[in-house]
């Protein structure tokens, strides 16, 4: 059921196709060895053929596919492991559904930076966020970068501090902009002074 929850938000992202949907790891490998596809996205727990079996198998087969690993788990091992074996992106189940999908998108340009203090800041809250991504439909992360254009950050600052890459940063405030309907960078710190951020 989590996986056709997943598979549905990403259908409903124009330049995403989900060619098919497994429940095992073995479904997994079993696909890509004989279907072309761009990106895997893999849960850590499935029955047989765990997660860390199917990254391990896909590079030990040198399949050429990314692979996105979903998972529960915030912790540093667990990652560093995923990051051994070679995956291309770490998301975790109950960050923001746009962090999935700016994760694929950076994996599949080649853009994307992997650190385990990006991973925790996936579902970094505070109070304040909730009434306000509510109001104007702005997820986890585009208040943190909001929060953060607010204390006179540059796009590049940014970056660093929260672990992504200057594209998807660039592309986190353009969204802002639409979402919040401003057109200058004055309004912009207008709105976020008036959220009290």
């Amino acid at each position: 059921m989590f996986a056709k929850g997943i598979a549905n938000l990403l259908v409903g992202e124009e330049d995403f196709e989900v060619v098919e949907i497994f429940t095992t790891g073995k479904g997994i490998v079993d696909f890509v060895k004989n279907n072309a596809v761009d990106l895997v996205l893999t849960d850590m727990n499935m029955p047989g053929m765990d997660g860390m079996a199917v990254i391990q198998q896909i590079k030990k087969e040198k399949i050429p596919v990314k692979v996105v690993v979903l998972s529960m788990y915030d912790q540093e091992e667990i990652f560093k492991k995923c990051e051994k074996q070679g995956v291309d992106g770490y998301v975790l189940k109950d960050a923001d559904p746009d962090e999935l999908i700016y994760t694929i998108r950076e994996v599949i340009s080649g853009q994307h930076v992997m650190h385990f203090q990006r991973v925790l800041k996936q579902v970094d809250d505070d109070a304040y966020f909730d009434p306000f991504k509510q109001k104007f439909k702005l997820s986890r992360r585009e208040l943190q970068i909001l929060t953060l254009i607010k204390d006179g950050r540059t796009n590049h600052e940014i970056a660093k501090d929260l672990f992504l890459s200057i594209h998807t940063v660039e592309t986190h405030r353009k969204n802002i902009h639409q979402k919040l309907g401003v057109n200058s960078a004055v309004e912009l710190m207008r709105k976020a002074i008036e959220m009290n951020l």
